[in-house]
């Protein structure tokens, strides 16, 4: 499942709330697609000037949500369908209608990929070849996505003191394999007499540390 929409091939941001079962959309790429607007914030703020009852209402039809951005995920005014057709009032825009239409078009493709999710799959990869992304790169993203779900699903039923648990055991494994990797790790305190040392060996691995109470 894609959180990367396209309307008439351009991009649109949403993120699914699994709670409500419904799609969430960023309020400034929709306001951008239907306005061909270069400043959308600022498109926005003056709509809610000239619309008084959708700025009295705007809180609780556009909730702040987390987004996947290039700079990584950041908060963003979305709304979800019944939302965005209020919003819609608002715009004078010939895309209105269609884009109304395409609104109801991803609410039913998204029931069609709960009830089969290979077809999902099948749309990011559409998607991403829209975009412009070669066949090995599509390959290698639609694989790392079902990882990390299949890894979240795991996480979830095993529940956060797993997770943290799993952690800390990552993270040693991780350590003892640098450790067995590299040729000698040497760490000394400020104190000659206190200090641990690595020597790693092809042969096998053996810890020391000094003697705390050595004068």
């Amino acid at each position: 499942m894609s959180n990367i929409k396209l309307f008439e091939s351009k991009q649109i941001r949403s993120v699914w709330n699994d709670e409500e079962k419904k799609w969430y959309f960023v309020v400034e790429d929709v306001v951008a697609v239907l306005t061909d607007s270069k400043d959308p914030k600022q498109y926005v703020k003056r709509m809610k000037l000239r619309d008084k009852e959708l700025a009295k209402g705007w809180v609780q039809i556009v909730p702040t949500l987390l987004i996947d951005t290039s700079g990584g995920k950041q908060k963003m005014s979305c709304a979800n369908t019944e939302g965005l057709f209020r919003i819609i009032q608002s715009i004078p825009s010939p895309k209105a209608e269609p884009f109304k239409r395409w609104l109801a078009k991803v609410g039913y493709e998204r029931l069609e990929e709960i009830e089969n999710p290979e077809l999902a799959s099948k749309r990011a990869r559409e998607i991403y070849k829209a975009k412009g992304y070669s066949d090995d790169w599509i390959e290698k993203r639609i694989r790392s996505i079902a990882i990390r779900d299949e890894l979240t699903d795991e996480w979830e039923k095993r529940g956060v003191r797993q997770q943290i648990e799993y952690a800390i055991s990552f993270l040693f494994k991780s350590i003892r394999f640098l450790a067995f990797s590299s040729a000698k790790v040497t760490m000394r305190s400020a104190d000659p007499g206190k200090g641990f040392s690595y020597p790693s060996k092809t042969s096998g691995y053996r810890r020391s540390f000094a003697n705390p109470h050595c004068p």
